[in-house]
């Protein structure tokens, strides 16, 4: 049988689990299991899933291609983000659970009033829709080039085709079926990572005690850069990666939505410390098989060439005359020079990397959409059915707009989107962190219409400096502190328009 019409009824047959998932778990929903589980989710699952959910498909393609450039420096943000999930555990969900929450965003609505609720809601959906589409169009892109073109189905028609998918097996179940299904993917995508890496240090003659040594003759091992002035900085990763995960877990309705599925608060607690430590083993092992697969490549005659792009000089990692830095080293390795059966495991891996945030994300989206947007579980008079009817309207158009955004992806494609991802999370979750801070750590008050105002002002200025940093910050290259920079002034700005009460919520 051809290896490619092979693939095809593997992925097949993965989508067929998946079906069997959802319908079994969607028996006897309703709106309340579509969007918090009914709150009976177990703790440990929900941890185990979530590694799919925080990882992705751009982990998956994007961190082992960044090691032959900067070594293992993508770990310091994961240091950070250790730092982030104890704070999102101990300071945010004790909050979340406090208040009983089916939409974190109601949070904002009790403090600060309905206009910061709607904002904090919508700038999620702008960053969750930004974020999740990122991811897919990453793994379309790469299903399409090394499978489906030799089957002459276009792009296009492969990205309608599984959002499609993805649609009809999130329909029903919501998060009780999301809780499920991420948690197979998860098993699949781990598996798939730990058979690669393995099976790279087999034709290398290494095991896991002399890897580590040859990953330090090639000089790809370097954790802590030094240099204040870079983007890679350890202090600024470190710092960074404390408020990404604190703002793309913490105040994110998809991440929060299924931790506030599980039924208490200690659970929650555990879940999130939990998938803390498991997150970082899992991008420990990705940095490695990265490292690994550059010493193979360089094995078969690769090398890292300096060449003109765009009228700059760049450094590229080239074999067989291919490109194969960044995104492309894995996938090129895995489906053109690995046996048949390891690139069946790869592309298992790699849709499972990518349904998890994917599946998510259009869940999340809808909620956030139906509770905060539209009130749909407010008191109101339509009854359980018309609420589903706007409901599934709803999911259908997130998915619409996120098949227009997946195209736009593909025009503005770089080469490296998992940089793109934090730089767009730096100016799309800073007024949220802006938010939720100056409600927990003041007792201020502000007007309304103040506020989307001045969270649509800040990011803009700060994408002003950030085009501008070189000169005007003469010589500092800001990096993933961006986010850190763009709350900052939101919260002084936010505080400058507020006046002191003596009563709030």
């Amino acid at each position: 049988m051809n290896a490619v019409i092979l693939l095809l009824l593997i992925i097949l047959a993965y989508f067929l689990v998946l079906f069997g998932i959802a319908f079994y778990t969607s028996r006897n929903s309703n709106n309340e299991s579509f969007f918090i589980g009914n709150r009976k989710s177990k703790w440990w699952v929900v941890a185990f899933g979530m590694i799919g959910t925080s990882l992705s498909g751009i982990t998956f393609i994007s961190v082992p291609g960044t090691v032959g450039f900067a070594g293992f420096d993508y770990f310091q943000l994961v240091i950070g983000f250790c730092i982030g999930y104890f704070i999102v555990a101990f300071v945010l969900l004790p909050i979340y659970y406090k208040l009983h929450v089916t939409s974190i965003y109601t949070y904002l609505e009790g403090r600060l009033g309905i206009s910061a609720y709607k904002t904090g809601a919508m700038f999620f959906i702008l960053s969750r829709t930004m974020g999740a589409t990122i991811r897919l169009y990453l793994v379309i892109n790469v299903l399409g080039k090394f499978i489906l073109n030799e089957l002459h189905v276009s792009f296009e028609l492969t990205a309608i085709i599984i959002l499609f998918l993805i649609v009809l097996y999130t329909l029903r179940g919501g998060v009780k079926t999301i809780v499920w299904t991420d948690t197979l993917q998860t098993t699949f995508m781990i598996a798939a990572l730990i058979i690669c890496s393995v099976y790279i240090m087999n034709l290398l003659n290494l095991n896991a005690f002399n890897a580590w040594g040859a990953l330090q003759e090639h000089g790809y091992t370097k954790l802590f850069y030094t240099d204040p002035l870079q983007s890679n900085f350890f202090l600024k990763q470190i710092i960074g990666g404390a408020f990404i995960t604190i703002s793309m877990t913490g105040l994110d309705q998809e991440m929060m939505q299924k931790n506030i599925s599980v039924s208490s608060l200690k659970g929650a607690q555990k879940n999130m410390i939990s998938l803390s430590f498991l997150q970082a083993g899992a991008v420990f092992i990705f940095l490695s098989l990265g490292g690994l697969l550059y010493i193979y490549a360089i094995s078969k005659g690769g090398s890292f060439q300096n060449v003109s792009v765009n009228g700059k000089v760049v450094s590229q990692f080239i074999l067989a005359g291919t490109n194969m830095s960044g995104d492309a080293l894995f996938p090129n390795i895995a489906l053109h020079y690995l046996p048949s059966y390891i690139s069946i495991i790869f592309i298992i891996g790699l849709i499972s990397a990518l349904f998890p945030s994917a599946d998510g994300a259009l869940t999340a989206l809808t909620s956030s959409f139906c509770i905060d947007i539209l009130g749909l579980l407010r008191k109101t008079k339509k009854t359980e059915k018309e609420k589903k009817h706007i409901r599934l309207i709803v999911h259908f158009t997130f998915a619409i707009v996120f098949l227009g955004c997946i195209f736009l992806w593909k025009a503005l494609d770089n080469g490296s989107l998992v940089q793109t991802l934090l730089t767009v999370a730096g100016y799309t979750y800073g007024p949220l962190l802006a938010l939720f801070s100056f409600g927990i750590l003041t007792k201020r008050m502000l007007k309304d219409e103040l506020i989307p105002i001045i969270c649509i002002i800040a990011p803009i200025l700060c994408y002003i400096l950030k085009e501008h940093e070189t000169v005007w910050l003469h010589g500092y290259h800001i990096g993933y502190e961006l986010l850190i920079i763009n709350a900052i002034l939101t919260f002084s700005l936010l505080l400058l328009a507020s006046k002191k009460v003596k009563n709030t919520h």
